[in-house]
C-alpha cells in the first residue's frame, strides 16, 4: 500500500503538469491557427476585391448597353422592319447578357438571380411590345411603341439590378 501511495505521490503531479503542459500548448496553437487563418483571409481579399469590384463594374455595363434604348441605337438601320428589329434587340441583348455570364463567380446568388431577371423581363418587353403591329411594317413603329411602354415604367428592372449592385458592392467596404 505504501508502495501505491508513493507511486501515487509521484504519477498525480506528474499527471497534472502534463495536462497542464497539453492545455496551455493547444490554446497556443489554436490561437496561432486562428492568426494564420486571418492572415491568409486578408491576403486572398487582396487579390479578390478588385475583381470582384470589376465584376460590379461590367454588370453596370451590362445593364446600361441592355437597355432597350441604348440597344435600339446600337442595333437599328435604316429600312428595318418591326421583326428585324425586334430580332436584333432579342439577339443584342441576349448577347450581352451571355457575354457577361462569367461574373458570376465574383457575385452573390441573389444579385445573379436579380440580372437574370432583368434579362428575361428585357426580353419580354421586347417580345410583347407591339405583338399587334404588322411585322413588315417600318421599325419606327415598334421604336415608338417600346419608348412608350419605358415611358409608363416608374423604373425599369435594369435600373433596379445597378440598385441591387450598388448595394451589394456598398457592403464590401
Amino acid at each position: 500500500m505504501e508502495f501505491f501511495l508513493d507511486l501515487l505521490k509521484i504519477v498525480l503531479p506528474a499527471i497534472v503538469v502534463f495536462a497542464t503542459a497539453y492545455y496551455l500548448l493547444k490554446m497556443l496553437l489554436d490561437e496561432r491557427q486562428r492568426v494564420d487563418r486571418a492572415i491568409l483571409r486578408n491576403d486572398a481579399q487582396k487579390i479578390t476585391l478588385p475583381i470582384r469590384l470589376q465584376a460590379y463594374e461590367r454588370l453596370t455595363l451590362l445593364c446600361d448597353r441592355a437597355g432597350i434604348l441604348n440597344t435600339i441605337m446600337r442595333v437599328r438601320t435604316p429600312g428595318m422592319n418591326v421583326v428585324e428589329l425586334r430580332a436584333a434587340l432579342m439577339m443584342a441583348i441576349s448577347q450581352e447578357f451571355d457575354h457577361n455570364t462569367s461574373q458570376q463567380l465574383y457575385v452573390s446568388e441573389t444579385l445573379w438571380k436579380i440580372m437574370r431577371l432583368a434579362k428575361q423581363d428585357t426580353l419580354n418587353i421586347v417580345t410583347t411590345t407591339g405583338e399587334d403591329l404588322d411585322p413588315r411594317a417600318d421599325a419606327e413603329l415598334l421604336f415608338r411603341a417600346l419608348v412608350e411602354v419605358l415611358q409608363e415604367q416608374e423604373q425599369t428592372i435594369l435600373e433596379k439590378a445597378v440598385i441591387a449592385i450598388r448595394t451589394e458592392a456598398g457592403q464590401l467596404f
